[in-house]
């Protein structure tokens, strides 16, 4: 079942998952569902997608993996600056599909200190949660709003 309405105020209404192992997980599968909205059947590895919508950023897609049940992929809006190209917000992504979890695994923002699910491994002192809880909620509240502007992956010839 997808949720609508009362999805998007969920997060809001309970701060005592907020930063919680448990609240992450449930951010996970949140994250999933925005994923599925958005790009309704998995593409294959290699595969690029651009979706465009009227008076908005043309939001771009690229599977780089593609496995039996996890997927990776980048989603990203291409700005151009001084000639060269710009990937912002640049995350990449790791779909569960058999556990219906999506998770950001790379981000590069602009404002904010690069992150990789890799060196967060390291941290034990609650420092890898707050971080993952940061960037995962990014990656929802941006979800939210790519479907709001009605953005949608044509997938129908996979």
């Amino acid at each position: 079942m997808i949720v609508t309405h009362h999805y998007a105020s969920y997060l809001g209404s309970h701060q005592e998952l907020c930063g919680t192992f448990a609240g992450l997980m449930d951010l996970y599968e949140r994250n999933y569902i925005g994923i599925r909205r958005l790009i309704p059947t998995m593409p294959p590895a290699g595969t690029s997608l651009v979706s465009h919508v009227p008076d908005g950023l043309s939001l771009h897609l690229n599977v780089l993996e593609r496995f039996p049940y996890t997927t990776e992929l980048t989603l990203t809006y291409h700005f151009r600056k001084q000639q060269r190209r710009l990937a912002e917000p640049d995350l990449r992504i790791r779909v569960y599909t058999d556990a219906r979890q999506a998770e950001v695994v790379a981000a590069h923002l602009r404002r904010w200190p690069e992150f990789s699910a890799q060196q967060a491994k390291g941290t034990v002192d609650g420092t890898q949660l707050r971080v993952r809880w940061r960037v995962n909620r990014f990656l929802y509240k941006w979800l939210s709003y790519c479907s709001h502007q009605g953005h949608r992956f044509d997938t129908s010839c996979f």
